[in-house]
């Protein structure tokens, strides 16, 4: 396990842990998931060739969602570094942790705008992992960088527990606007209240995230293991489940599959 600065507290402390790969394939295996995206969660170069290397190693991870620093003059190299690596074919995007990052305007510095770009041109996608508060220099950094696909992490983490929709779903309509935007149905059951969560505490931001994007923008995301601070692998599946229960099976599809299909190009 790596320390990791936004684990602290005794909340978080069932995170202290780690989670291995053998544990995420029994429950896979049980619940008929066949593919899976991992993500990172270490602001630094060390975790991203342990991901790629684990990918390599197994079938049940088709893509990996590293970390480079986006500002460094050199990222191009750093980006072509990583491909080269064992499991580098399967680095399908990058990701930095911008929600913990003091400067609300970092994802417009001119320094990350170019990193975004060079991204852009090594074809992969960028993941945001943002609070929704920074949904809108998000959806400027999207609309300066429109050849870059970005993947909004977890709905913008809308403020479920507070019930409050606004200006989240505004903020979420305008990003939604720009066509190289998708969004992941994940995480929303940890910004609810964690003991007390019900479906229908999540379906308000769900339906506008439906309505935003579309299925065929929208990705389903388990976000384990941190789900297990308010819900079990099977309990956030039969949440998504319910929560796309009016789609068609061709746009249930989509979002369960298809859209990340295409989107990280596994």
């Amino acid at each position: 396990m790596r320390d990791q600065d936004w684990i602290t507290g005794p909340a978080l402390a069932p995170l202290r842990r780690d989670f291995l790969l053998d544990e995420y394939r029994r429950l896979a295996d049980a619940h008929g998931v066949t593919a899976s995206v991992v993500v990172q969660t270490v602001t630094g170069p060390g975790e991203t060739p342990e991901l790629l290397a684990l990918a390599t190693a197994s079938d049940l991870i088709s893509g990996v969602v590293g970390w480079t620093d986006l500002t460094a003059p050199d990222i191009a190299d750093r980006i072509a570094a990583l491909a080269e690596l064992p499991g580098g074919p399967k680095l399908v995007g990058l990701r930095h942790q911008v929600q913990s990052e003091p400067d609300p305007d970092w994802l417009t510095r001119p320094h990350v705008l170019r990193g975004l770009a060079t991204v852009a041109r090594a074809g992969l996608v960028y993941d945001l992992v943002i609070t929704s508060g920074q949904l809108d220099q998000a959806t400027r950094a999207a609309a300066a960088v429109p050849d870059l696909r970005f993947v909004l992490d977890h709905l913008g983490k809308p403020p479920i527990a507070s019930g409050r929709t606004e200006p989240w779903a505004a903020d979420l309509r305008r990003l939604a606007a720009l066509p190289n935007t998708m969004a992941k149905l994940s995480g929303l059951v940890t910004e609810a209240d964690w003991r007390r969560w019900q479906i229908a505490d999540l379906r308000p931001y769900a339906e506008v995230a439906l309505d935003s994007f579309g299925p065929a923008r929208l990705v389903f995301g388990s976000d384990w293991p941190v789900c297990t601070l308010a819900a079990s692998y099977p309990d956030v599946l039969e949440v998504a489940r319910d929560l796309t229960g009016q789609l068609s099976p061709a746009e249930r599809e989509a979002v369960f599959a298809g859209t990340a299909t295409s989107v990280y190009g596994i």
